[in-house]
């Protein structure tokens, strides 16, 4: 009997132990079917009271039955309001912990009271409870209090934070997301939802409409500037194409493949549209990009609180937080912002460190920049482009050059190198979005002038007219009320600080791109002058020859301005040859480009057309004695030289590898065999590529590669008018011939001394293949 009784006792406590797990078991498998139990307000009261110790819930089911029962409507609020704050107390801790101990994934073991809220249904809850006005069709439903709100908003947030998988649960109901856009009309709840859309809209697979959003105009025009520039950082993710991989990574194969497959226009194309027919929004975004930070003394002295706090207020949002919770604390909830709405009204605000006013207004400059450079890459960049021009964002930004954008920088900075996945701080994510947005708003457009100040864009028509050249037309048609004011233009205060950047500094790369962008497009004489005078040329030998540069990124970005700024300019090459005045700084030039053809294959085009044209202008003195004296023209002058760039440029690339980072090289090879070609060598240079294939013991290898790369340039430019154009741009070469000569190449003629085909054994041929084929 004792057998049976011990036997019976061990039963009892087995299933009491697995009751715990049994009842965890149900809600898991009804959460995943959706039959049986869903949320723990279903289980009866005591049985939760019984388990509730055992398994250290923190009375949290209970509370969440509780809150079940007060929030049904017409409720007493205050009763819901009370539960709400209870649950939210057992939540903020461990989210606290987990945002200040930095940690990357959730744990149920690091944050089981959370774990447990979300397991007994919190989270549907929460949600049922803030959008129940909403779906209900009684007129008298009692109205939530802004408080009620910004506390369950706050505890979904600490949820999503802390438990795997909330965040992405939330994001994938649409109604959801739809109604948070709602509350951002309401100020007082404005932060915490804002908070919450962001996280949601990271990890949503889809891009949202913004047209959906109700009353989307009128939304963004309540916002004050402050809401507004927080706003941008969630437009950021709704206008920006899905991210692919790193795009100048990813194959051009694989981008044309889902271009096909995706609807044109894309979402995010549809929401830059739906943001530019807002009136009034350019403007404000212009204004908030150019306001000038409120001025106060001791600055220099207070720089250095900057180190201590930065790496954890990532955006305006979490100090606009804080700002909200010292307003209330000191009793100033109650004081209206005024309509530029930013923090500079606030009474709070005269009492901040400078650094930290400073600081929170490059945060808001950061979005704002953003914004503005999506929108300039976008399809209504012309658009864009006459409404920034307009509102005057290139001279807003010249005046706040040396008091904001480029300040002095501490000593003890730590500079984010290009190659680094490193969490930046507000300062250099500003700077490395100015120069971002510098590029866009200069890379292939007219408006690029506007970098310039009046007395600059006196000193280019002065160089057309000496040179005895006519102005570009577009220096003609630029609007001198809309230029920079002041003694230096934005282009010259970014060469300045530029030739001071250290070593080391991966703002070195954003720089040089910028620049660049002043100069890509039809080849100014005047523009390339401007920047010779500068010391820009001397600069960037110093850097690629002298300084042990080692960055590819920063070495890449030089070597393409470099070609950029002496692109059939015999100055530029005179320049060159006075600088690189010894066999060994030659040399060592020679062996940075031969060290990664990819990085330095657009300036090997450069040199290549550029002796071409100087080959047909003999007749100018000054032409012939640069040819003679200039070792990098004589160098590119030797046939075999030309040969040996040509025979690697094919090598180094196939169609399964081509990205938009790397076809540059396809497009190079292709300069070189245009111009043998014009002057009726092409077959000279096919037959020597046959010579060095068979010399590598690759018979065939090359030209079947080289056969497959041109198919796919077919295939990929023919139906691209603006790649098309800046091939032609780029080369002075219309784009008809680049066409022919890849049809003559291609030809199936095994008698043209021009054909590919031609100069491949029938053992080795492989021309047929499908060059999709991966």
């Amino acid at each position: 009997t004792m057998a049976a009784n011990g036997q019976r006792l061990s039963r009892t406590q087995t299933r009491r132990r697995s009751r715990g797990k049994n009842i965890l078991s149900k809600i898991k498998y009804g959460q995943i079917t959706g039959l049986a139990m869903t949320r723990g307000t279903q289980i009866p009261v005591d049985l939760l009271e019984e388990r509730d110790k055992k398994a250290r819930w923190q009375g949290i089911p209970l509370l969440l039955r509780k809150l079940h029962e007060s929030s049904h409507i017409n409720n007493d609020l205050s009763k819901t309001h009370s539960v709400v704050k209870e649950l939210s107390s057992l939540l903020s801790m461990e989210a606290m912990s987990f945002v200040t101990e930095d940690r990357k994934t959730p744990q149920e073991s690091v944050s089981p009271n959370t774990y447990t809220f979300d397991l007994f249904g919190g989270v549907d809850l929460f949600v049922e409870i803030l959008m129940r006005p909403t779906l209900s069709i009684q007129g008298d439903v009692p109205i939530m209090s802004d408080d009620l709100i910004k506390d369950c908003l706050s505890v979904l947030y600490n949820c999503c934070i802390c438990t795997e998988g909330v965040t992405k649960s939330l994001a994938a109901r649409d109604d959801f997301v739809m109604f948070l856009f709602t509350l951002m009309s309401n100020k007082k709840t404005f932060l915490q939802t804002a908070t919450l859309i962001e996280d949601i809209m990271g990890v949503r697979k889809e891009v949202i409409r913004l047209e959906d959003i109700p009353n989307l105009a009128s939304l963004v025009q309540s916002f004050n500037q402050q809401q507004l520039a927080n706003f941008c950082r969630i437009l950021s993710v709704t206008i920006s194409e899905p991210d692919m991989g790193v795009d100048d990574k990813h194959t051009l194969l694989a981008r044309n493949a889902q271009q096909k497959i995706n609807a044109s226009p894309s979402r995010a194309e549809s929401n830059q549209v739906a943001l530019l027919n807002i009136p009034g929004f350019i403007e404000r975004l212009c204004k908030l990009a150019t306001r000038k930070v409120s001025e106060a003394s001791g600055t220099s002295a207070l720089l250095q609180e900057l180190e201590d706090w930065h790496s954890w207020l990532d955006n305006a949002l979490v100090l606009d937080a804080l700002m909200q919770m010292a307003i209330e604390e000191a009793e100033q909830s109650s004081t209206e912002s005024s309509d530029e709405g930013s923090l500079s009204s606030s009474p709070l605000r005269h009492t901040l460190p400078q650094s930290m006013k400073i600081v929170h207004e490059i945060m808001y400059k950061v979005e704002v920049l953003y914004v503005l450079c999506v929108l300039l890459m976008g399809r209504q960049r012309n658009q864009v482009h006459r409404m920034l021009a307009e509102y005057r964002l290139i001279p807003g930004l010249n005046n706040l050059f040396d008091k904001l954008i480029w300040r002095k920088q501490l000593s003890s900075r730590t500079l984010h190198r290009q190659n680094q996945n490193c969490d930046c701080s507000p300062e250099i994510s500003f700077k490395i979005q100015f120069l971002r947005l510098l590029q866009s708003f200069s890379d292939h457009h007219e408006n690029k002038y506007l970098l310039l100040n009046g007395q600059e864009l006196n000193e280019l028509s002065a160089i057309s007219l000496k040179a005895n050249i006519p102005e570009v037309e577009a220096l003609v048609n630029t609007d001198r009320n809309l230029v920079c004011d002041g003694k230096k233009g934005l282009l010259t205060r970014l060469i300045s600080i530029m030739k001071k950047e250290p070593v080391d500094s991966s703002f070195r790369f954003w720089q040089a791109r910028a620049v660049e962008s002043f100069l890509r497009g039809a080849t100014s004489y005047a523009d390339q002058i401007f920047l010779l005078k500068r010391g820009l040329l001397e600069h960037i030998l110093f850097c690629i020859i002298d300084s042990g540069c080692k960055s590819r990124d920063v070495l890449q970005s030089y070597f393409d301005l470099l070609g950029e700024l002496m692109k059939f300019n015999i100055d530029a090459f005179k320049r060159f040859n006075k600088y690189v005045n010894t066999e060994e700084k030659f040399q060592m030039f020679l062996s940075q480009i031969n060290s990664s053809l990819v990085d330095s294959n657009m300036l090997v085009r450069c040199i290549v057309l550029s002796l071409d044209r100087f080959e047909g202008q003999t007749d100018d003195i000054k032409v012939v004695e640069v040819l003679s004296e200039c070792r990098l023209l004589s160098y590119m002058a030797q046939v075999e030289n030309r040969l040996s760039f040509l025979f690697r440029l094919i090598n180094i690339i196939n169609v399964q590898t081509l990205t938009q980072e790397n076809v540059s090289c396809l497009n190079t090879s292709l300069v070189v065999l245009m111009l043998a070609r014009w002057r009726g060598k092409l077959p000279f240079y096919l037959s020597a590529l046959k010579e060095k294939e068979y010399a590598e013991k690759y018979p065939g290898c090359l030209f079947n590669n080289f056969y497959h790369l041109l198919r796919f340039w077919q295939h990929h430019y023919l139906n691209k008018d603006k790649d098309s154009t800046c091939l032609e741009n780029s080369s002075c070469i219309p784009f008809t011939y680049w066409k022919e000569t890849v049809t003559v190449l291609l030809s199936s003629d095994r008698s043209s001394l021009c054909a590919i085909a031609m100069y491949i054994d029938e053992a080795y041929r492989d021309l047929d293949r499908d060059f999709l084929e991966v």
